[in-house]
């Protein structure tokens, strides 16, 4: 069985629940990617900011990115993936909260983040397939 742990990306950063969406913009920019765990001063994790949730929640609405913190856009239930889990537990976790990312936990620890790319990679193009369908789903 193929673990999360072994496809993740490790070392994930974070945005910190006080810091504003233009230094969240920057650390994007820098690291590449498009969405960042958002994690509270203890260092838990708090939600998921995008690339998207700066510019249609803030940006788009007039609010200023310089002096709205991360954590006043991290919505929703957090979903995450234990270490442990299987590449098809992920897959399943996607599929059913239509998110392409997961961020890897270990206990209470952030230890990495696994994207819907790294486990099709290593698994069947078919499910894979399933999962980009079913999150595409309005």
């Amino acid at each position: 069985m193929t673990t999360a742990r072994e496809l993740m990306t490790a070392g994930a950063e974070c945005v910190g629940e006080h810091e504003t969406l233009v230094d969240a913009a920057r650390k994007m920019r820098d690291l590449d990617v498009g969405a960042l765990p958002i994690c509270g001063e203890d260092n838990r994790l708090k939600g998921m900011l995008t690339d998207r949730d700066i510019v249609v929640k803030c940006i788009a609405e007039a609010g200023d990115p310089a002096s709205a913190t991360a954590g006043q856009f991290g919505e929703g239930k957090l979903v995450t993936i234990g270490a442990d889990d299987s590449a098809e537990e992920a897959l399943k976790t996607m599929s059913e909260h239509q998110v392409r990312r997961l961020p890897v936990i270990d206990g209470h620890d952030l230890v990495g983040m696994l994207a819907l790319a790294d486990v099709a990679r290593n698994m069947g193009t078919s499910d894979t397939g399933d999962v980009v369908q079913d999150i595409s789903q309005p």
